[in-house]
């Protein structure tokens, strides 16, 4: 068995993988990157799309194009990148983490100081939602329709419909229209939908597709194949049996959300939120297990790509400053207030600018995002809009947290009123 060392290990070549161990890679470290894939650029090589890269290029870029561009960074750098690779175990203790890798070339040991956890999500299936009915051939989430059609060239159906209305499954409605499938309706649960407005606008009302909201699916016909869904509206939280209608279909498609991809995590120890599904990280966005660090989407689920860079950007800079012996001396809870789901991360660092990232659990115009430091409102932003689909974000500096001088265990709190 080959015995690797390296300065640090990142687990996952997306754009999270890609961009944490370029940064580490600038500071000096040697980085491996493993990849179980048989390339780099993890779920962006299937998303076909344009919409990536107006944050990180200023320029409007197609899934494949973002990833080629961090690619070929890696590519001119001196990281290893091990594709066809595995991670099965991860054996770790304050100096050493050992990672038993399967891959092509053999089964291998490579030891690092710090591990970058960058695996990213999957999806929600139907046994995640127990949708009940039998179980035909043409039910599929939407993330594995986009790889048949945009990878393998095959189309899953010709009658389609939608169940959920996240991102993913918004933008498989417009795909399936383009190839030539008839899309008959996006059926949601919530008042809401669940994926960027952008995406409601460009991938359905173009396209001339209903979008159920309030209504949840109660049934899918068919023995062998797929022969439509019954779909029903809810009213104050009630199902409303009477008004239950079927659509005939010959393919569904699930867009029900995504779950962080922390198997591995487990097996390391790592204490995960669980309203995230993601690992609680301090303000240098360590997990519970020293010298092991997450970003991107195995934090937490995000909704644009530019932000995942931007997150794993810093946990590679905050890595090597870990290897560099550096760490905060003090730190500040953090805690969701009112109408917020999670902030991440769940401590700040009251020396230095910190870059926090929130989901609020209400459709809100015209709302109001409140910090509290200790119960004093030490800033309000403005918010013309606020949904559950869209993150927000914002940074906190010293200037706004001096007022936890002097107090042993300070709190933030952030709310939407």
């Amino acid at each position: 068995m080959r015995e690797l060392n390296f300065d640090a290990a990142v687990i996952g070549g997306g754009a999270a993988g890609m961009a944490a161990a370029l940064e580490m890679e600038s500071r000096g470290l040697s980085v491996a990157i493993l990849e179980r894939e048989d390339h780099l650029g993890g779920i962006l090589t299937q998303c076909i799309h344009n919409g990536f890269g107006l944050i990180e290029f200023n320029e409007e870029l197609a899934g494949p194009e973002f990833a080629e561009r961090f690619e070929d960074k890696v590519r001119k750098s001196k990281i290893t990148a091990f594709t066809g690779t595995t991670v099965l175990d991860v054996e770790t203790d304050e100096e050493d983490k050992v990672l038993v890798c399967a891959s092509t070339h053999g089964v291998m040991r490579l030891h690092a100081r710090a591990v970058v956890l960058a695996m990213g999500c999957r999806e929600r299936n139907r046994g995640n939602i127990r949708i009940p009915g039998s179980r035909p051939a043409g039910v599929y989430t939407a993330g594995l329709a986009q790889r048949l059609v945009n990878i393998e060239g095959y189309i899953p159906g010709r009658d389609v419909v939608i169940i959920g209305s996240g991102d993913i499954g918004l933008i498989m409605a417009r795909r399936m229209s383009w190839v030539g499938c008839k899309v008959h309706a996006v059926i949601e649960i919530q008042p809401y939908p669940s994926g960027l407005t952008r995406n409601i606008v460009q991938c359905l009302n173009d396209f001339g597709i209903p979008l159920y909201l309030s209504h949840q699916t109660t049934n899918i016909y068919g023995n062998e194949r797929v022969e439509g869904v019954e779909a029903t509206p809810m009213e104050n939280g009630a199902l409303r049996t009477d008004k239950a209608f079927r659509i005939p279909c010959d393919t569904v498609l699930l867009s029900v959300g995504l779950v962080p991809e922390n198997e591995l995590s487990k097996k390391l120890g790592v204490e995960l939120n669980p309203m995230t599904n993601g690992a609680w990280v301090d303000s240098t966005l360590m997990t519970n297990v020293p010298g092991v660090f997450a970003c991107g989407n195995v934090l937490h689920v995000h909704d644009l790509v530019d932000y995942v860079v931007e997150e794993s950007r810093r946990a590679g800079g905050f890595a090597a400053d870990y290897l560099a012996g550096k760490h905060p001396a003090k730190e500040i809870r953090v805690k969701p207030g009112s109408n917020v789901r999670y902030v991440n991360p769940g401590r700040l660092d009251p020396s230095r600018d910190n870059k926090l990232y929130m989901r609020t659990l209400i459709v809100k115009n015209d709302a109001a995002l409140e910090v509290k430091l200790n119960n004093k409102v030490i800033r309000t932003v403005k918010k013309n809009h606020v949904q559950p689909s869209e993150m927000l974000s914002f940074t906190l500096g010293p200037a706004d947290l001096a007022g936890c001088e002097g107090v042993p265990e300070s709190v933030l709190e952030i709310s939407i009123q």
